[in-house]
């Protein structure tokens, strides 16, 4: 029976600190190169020497200001902030690669879609079809209030309000451009058919978008359409609109409900379950050997940030834990705050003592996420074991120190999985991301996605215009999307 590959990306963030607070000062790390245009390209040529399928940029909107009620350490701690626009550094990334992908991180809530899909057209034009979008609804208070708005959305209607976002950028990608509205005769000087480019003509509760996508058809049209939601609104979301998957779950029995829940829940909305393809966080600390790692991992600790750590853990999890002893066991506290950790945190380890110290000793390397720390066999064995018992396709592997943990991974782990025939040794055919993520050939997105029903549209129109202009009509026939 053949293995199923096994697929990475590189997980980044455009900022200092992203998943390993305190990390960023040790001297091997070089996050804070992060203002260096050259940081970006050289690890885009890193990763694509590994054969990574792409790059994974997250991003958000906000600072993290939960932990003492202050931002103060986010900003001492460099706890993602400063952080940069994730799209800036990707075209030049792309002109150093040739079959790197690029999933970029962009909140649905605070964007205009005519803007935002003329956005992606661009970058999937200029990478020749290596764009994805992970779509997020945002979590910080902090970026509403700054971004013109009294406070954040509730969380259902974030998701609301995401699903009209989508449809618009969806009608803009597929149905605005018939496939040959492009002419570009020198002779004639006519670039594009007018008669082939068409008004969306949306009209809903949050965007009124009327006229034409401003960019022409893309190699990919839509990008291809990533999400990390884990609520059931998030779930239901996914299921609908993912073609991936991004998670991060302690254990794999635990990801396995997951997994099996958000494809049955795609099944439910006529989609092929395997269509969406699920990836979860990992680290990695790898060596020649076991005991080499482990010194590796001891070592890292050395440089773990207690403050860094429980701001960052406060600003995903709303949790503050600065007014307890570090050392105080939180099974003993009796406040809501300090249960909801100890749940969290028993799931990842039930027979672990956990404190506010031991909390930020766990999210100071890796963060929420499982890290894998051993010899490239070891490494490789649990890869494959959360492969298999998961059912999942791949891995977004979050750095403990850049570009270290990406180089140690392509000099030790890369070459195992290749023995192993669980990593290709070169990438295939495929120009475009899509086709990385499915096949060779299919570019365009899916048939059982929604956004094909304004494709299929668009093609019943043309196809009626034709024939009426066949028949001597006047006037056209439109064909309702399904």
């Amino acid at each position: 029976m053949t293995k199923k590959r096994i697929r990475f990306n590189a997980f980044d963030m455009t900022c200092i600190m992203h998943q390993s607070p305190g990390l960023w000062a040790h001297p091997t790390d070089q996050s804070t190169r992060y203002n260096d245009l050259d940081y970006w390209v050289d690890l885009a040529k890193l990763l694509e020497r590994g054969k990574f399928d792409g790059l994974f940029i997250a991003d958000v909107l906000g600072v993290y200001d939960t932990y003492q009620n202050s931002h103060d350490a986010s900003v001492r701690r460099a706890m993602q902030v400063p952080v940069h626009d994730p799209l800036m550094q990707v075209s030049a990334m792309a002109a150093a690669t040739e079959k790197l992908g690029f999933g970029i991180t962009v909140s649905a809530t605070y964007e205009q879609p005519y803007a935002l899909a003329r956005r992606f057209s661009s970058l999937d034009h200029l990478t020749r079809g290596r764009i994805a979008w992970n779509i997020v609804t945002s979590y910080l208070d902090g970026a509403a209030r700054n971004l013109g708005m009294d406070r954040q959305m509730s969380h259902d209607e974030r998701y609301d309000l995401a699903e009209e976002v989508v449809d618009v950028c969806y009608k803009l990608w597929e149905g605005s451009w018939e496939e040959d509205a492009v002419i570009a005769d020198r002779k004639t000087q006519v670039y594009a058919d007018p008669d082939k480019v068409h008004p969306i003509n949306h009209k809903g509760k949050y965007f009124s978008v009327p006229g034409i996508h401003l960019s022409e058809p893309s190699p990919q049209r839509t990008p291809v359409i990533w999400q990390a939601g884990t609520s059931t609104k998030g779930r239901a979301f996914a299921a609908r609109h993912a073609e991936a998957v991004f998670t991060v779950a302690p254990t794999p029995a635990i990801l396995r409900k997951y997994v099996d829940d958000i494809r049955a829940v795609a099944a439910d909305h006529g989609r092929d379950p395997r269509s969406v393809k699920i990836y979860t966080e990992i680290a990695t600390v790898t060596a020649p050997t076991d005991a080499e790692a482990r010194a590796k991992y001891e070592e890292f600790l050395t440089w773990a940030d207690y403050e860094g750590a429980l701001a960052f853990y406060a600003g995903i999890t709303g949790i503050d834990l600065s007014t307890l002893d570090p050392d105080q066991p939180l099974e003993y506290v009796e406040t809501d705050s300090a249960r909801f950790a100890l749940e969290i945190f028993s799931k990842a380890d039930p027979d672990r003592t956990w404190t506010p110290r031991e909390v930020a000793n766990f999210v100071s390397i890796g963060a929420m996420g499982p890290v894998l720390v051993g010899s490239p066999k070891t490494i490789a064995d649990e890869l494959e074991h959360w492969i298999d018992e998961a059912d999942i396709d791949g891995f977004n592997i979050a750095y403990v120190t850049t570009p270290g943990t990406f180089e140690d991974f392509i000099e030790h782990v890369v070459p195992e999985l290749q023995a192993r025939g669980r990593y290709w040794s070169d990438y295939d055919e495929s120009t475009t991301l899509r086709e990385r993520i499915y096949e060779p050939g299919q570019t365009r997105i899916r048939e059982d996605h929604p956004a094909a029903a304004y494709r299929r549209r668009l093609q019943d129109n043309a196809a009626a215009r034709q024939a009426a202009q066949a028949a001597g009509s006047a006037e056209p026939a439109t064909v309702p999307a399904r």
